[in-house]
């Protein structure tokens, strides 16, 4: 009897054992960072939601083939025109939707994409809150806010088990 209860521990205690390797190898997360592309700042331009402009519009294809290589399986972006617009040609080449999130609850956006069964995400934000969501990531105050003019940064975060493994700042 003993010997039977203590393989079915030990059986047990295996099971939990692979389930939890299972569970370690989804927490696997490539995390690609942007700040929307350049945007519309002519005298005729929305001031508060602008557009794209032309070198805008190119980034953000430029952006969609830049991230091809990491297959994101969601794409964020906040809502705004110039931010939305950034992501769209990234969302359309992987047949997702771009799902917004609000720019002011940042630390739900990251519990989000933490607890998601997604393994990679693409997220567009601006000059502020970009750089905010880097921080947030890897948990450390590194990163300060893009210059108004700089639209070219990527950030690409790989977290590991809930760890992080990686950040690679680069330009895009």
């Amino acid at each position: 009897m003993r010997k039977k209860l203590l393989l079915r521990a030990l059986l047990l205690a295996l099971v939990i054992f692979i389930i939890g390797g299972i569970e370690a190898q989804a927490q696997k997360k490539t995390i690609i960072l942007v700040r929307h592309a350049e945007k519309d700042i002519s005298a005729t331009a929305d001031k508060v939601d602008p557009p794209l402009n032309d070198i805008g519009l190119e980034r953000a294809k430029r952006l969609a083939t830049t991230v091809k290589r990491y297959k994101p399986g969601a794409v964020y972006s906040t809502n705004f025109i110039r931010t939305r617009a950034t992501a769209t040609p990234t969302a359309v080449w992987r047949k997702k939707a771009v799902t917004i999130f609000d720019p002011k609850k940042l630390d739900e956006l990251v519990a989000s994409v933490m607890a998601s069964k997604t393994k990679r995400f693409l997220i567009v934000a601006h000059n502020t809150t970009t750089p905010t969501l880097a921080n947030l990531f890897i948990k450390e105050e590194k990163y300060k806010p893009l210059l108004e003019t700089e639209y070219s940064k990527m950030w690409i975060i790989k977290i590991r088990n809930g760890k992080l493994k990686s950040v690679e700042v680069t330009d895009y």
